[in-house]
C-alpha cells in the first residue's frame, strides 16, 4: 500500500511515502490485542532520504512515530548528474538482498514496491534495481539503505586512495585522443 503524503510539519521541503501498513496482533490471556505497524520513507528529492518504523494501537499514531523516525535517520546520497547512482552496488539486510545499477538517461526507475518509493523520495530518475531473497518490506528497505550508504562518489573514492579524480578516470583530453585513433 503506497500513498504519497506531503508532510504537514514545518519542514515542508521533505516529502513522505507510507511504504507499508500492517495490522499486528499480540496474543494475551484474554484474547488478541490489535495494533498497527507502519513503515514511512521520507526524503527531499535532492539526495536526502530516510526511513522509519512506527508501532501503535492506532494507525495515525504509528504513522507519526514512523515519520519522526524517518526524519531522524536521513542519509545523504551523492547522485551522478542528479539523476542516477554513480556505480553498481549490492546491499543486504537479513534475508533481503538488492542489486542497484546505474542506468542511462531516460531509463526511469525500474524497481518494485518499497524500493521505487525510496528512489522517488531520493530524487533518482534512472536506476535499475533487483530484489533477491526475502520480499519482506522491512528487509528490502533495510537492504536498499545498506546499499545506498555504501555508495561513494568519484571524489570520495579519489580521497580514500590519496589521488585526484583525473588520475582514476583519466583526463578528458586523453579519452578524446583515444577515441580519435
Amino acid at each position: 500500500m503506497t500513498r504519497n503524503n506531503e508532510s504537514s510539519n514545518n519542514d515542508s521541503e521533505y516529502k513522505e511515502v507510507v511504504a507499508s501498513v500492517k495490522r499486528v496482533a499480540k496474543v494475551v490471556k484474554g484474547g488478541r490485542r490489535f495494533g498497527f505497524s507502519v513503515v514511512v520513507i521520507a526524503g527531499n528529492n535532492k539526495g536526502l532520504v530516510g526511513y522509519g518504523l512506527g508501532k501503535a494501537k492506532e494507525i495515525m499514531e504509528a504513522r507519526a512515530k514512523a515519520s519522526q523516525a524517518a526524519r531522524k535517520s536521513l542519509t545523504k546520497v551523492y547522485l551522478k548528474e542528479n539523476r542516477t547512482i554513480h556505480h553498481d552496488i549490492f546491499g543486504r539486510s537479513g534475508a533481503g538482498k538488492v542489486i542497484l545499477r546505474s542506468a542511462p538517461a531516460g531509463t526511469g526507475i525500474i524497481a518494485g514496491g518499497s524500493m521505487r518509493a525510496i528512489f522517488e523520495m531520493l530524487g533518482v530518475h534512472d536506476v535499475v534495481a533487483k530484489s533477491l531473497g526475502s520480499s519482506n518490506v522491512h528487509n528490502l528497505v533495510g537492504a536498499t539503505f545498506d546499499a545506498l550508504k555504501r555508495l561513494a562518489s568519484p571524489k570520495q573514492i579519489a580521497e580514500r586512495r590519496g589521488k585526484r579524480v583525473a588520475d582514476i578516470f583519466g583526463s578528458r583530453k586523453e579519452k578524446k585522443s583515444e577515441n580519435a585513433e
